[in-house]
């Protein structure tokens, strides 16, 4: 099949969709990535797949969602395609208005949209989207998301059914060792809700440990702020945006993973993030919200320590008793690499490929 995968990132740092992409490329399918090209976009790496990315005028907010989704639609109706899988809300309507006997179109949840939060407390944009979604959604011809939790609830909303993709890494050779330094680390985007207000604080209660943060957004300039007025900025590395393929050696050097979210957002509280498997499959123990997915997995493994509160005298006592406790924290380090070899990709990517032989299969009928 010919099938067109949508997003409104640069695609420069999307693990996810790669790994998807080449999934469906190695099954035989011919596969298309289309995103959009910001200023600060860098050149692809080659890949076995087709990727195509839209310049616009606009770079956020209201403005730039219609412009993306004109230019996005104009593009493509010019396509020959079999099958259009919308990642998220904000470009499902270019492929839905293409639906067609001949053109299947699919729903790929990466999160709850209308529940994010930056939507989730302006009550006129979440209302936007809900009934975007409400409208649109249910017609679509297959729908995924990356949680059980988030399924079920998504279901709920829109009254259709929605598989289960866990975007898992694909597995690799551990080969991190205890970093003496106490190095702590955050990898991903620096968005509104992801705790690391909370994490600079809590540096301050932890004068043997350093933080690391890798990737960028829009709230690096605050979080730098804080970390100048906090007085540590010795102690905190914005390392700014790493390539997917150098991010595991760096992960690999540090001693506990962070994944910080607001519970205040649905979103996030029913989430299962990439960055918390990612840690699992580096084998690095990590801290992790004490939110459903989360604690499903721990019951399961016991490979992160979760915390009830986000506060920093909370995340700080965690941290401390890590340190305090060396057997403690071996018991997850040994745990995380038990489970890297079951949270995995390639255990993962059977379902995605069963929901595109179903599509397939409809489109001969």
């Amino acid at each position: 099949m010919r099938i067109i995968c949508t997003v409104t990132n640069d695609l420069s740092h999307d693990q996810r969709m790669h790994r998807i992409c080449n999934t469906l490329e190695g099954a035989g399918h011919q596969v298309l990535l289309v995103g959009r090209l910001l200023p600060g976009s860098t050149p692809l790496p080659d890949r076995t797949y087709a990727t195509f990315r839209i310049r616009c005028r606009y770079t956020a907010g209201k403005l730039f969602y219609l412009e993306f989704n004109y230019r996005l639609y104009r593009y493509l109706r010019r396509q020959t395609v079999d099958v259009i899988c919308a990642v998220d809300l904000d470009t499902l309507l270019p492929a839905s208005l293409l639906r067609s006997h001949q053109v299947k179109v699919v729903y790929d949840a990466h999160e709850w949209f209308s529940e994010t939060p930056e939507v989730v407390d302006r009550p006129a944009t979440r209302g936007f989207w809900r009934r975007l979604g409400r409208r649109l959604v249910p017609k679509t011809d297959a729908r995924y998301t990356v949680a059980p939790e988030l399924a079920r609830l998504l279901q709920e909303d829109y009254q259709s059914p929605f598989s289960v993709v866990k975007n898992l890494p694909k597995q690799r050779k551990i080969t991190n060792k205890e970093n003496i330094e106490g190095v702590i680390l955050y990898q991903g985007m620096l968005n509104p809700g992801r705790g690391l207000e909370t994490a600079i604080t809590a540096l301050t209660l932890l004068p043997d440990c350093k933080l690391w943060i890798v990737g960028s957004g829009p709230e690096e300039a605050a979080l730098k702020q804080l970390t100048a007025t906090l007085e540590l900025t010795d102690r905190v590395w914005f390392a700014g945006f790493y390539p997917p393929a150098k991010l595991p050696e760096l992960t690999a050097k540090a001693w506990l993973g962070l994944n910080l979210l607001e519970g205040s957002s649905p979103s996030y509280y029913y989430s299962l993030a990439n960055k918390a498997l990612d840690y699992i499959q580096a084998g690095l123990p990590s801290i992790q919200m004490d939110y459903p997915e989360y604690r499903t997995i721990n019951e399961q493994y016991e490979v992160f320590e979760l915390l009830s509160e986000l506060a920093a005298p909370a995340l700080a006592a965690h941290i401390q008793y890590l340190l305090d406790h060396p057997d403690a924290y071996v018991h997850l380090r040994k745990n995380c690499r038990t489970a890297a070899g079951e949270l995995c990709w390639e255990r993962e990517e059977g379902k995605l490929l069963k929901i595109y032989l179903a599509l397939e299969a409809s489109l001969r009928d």
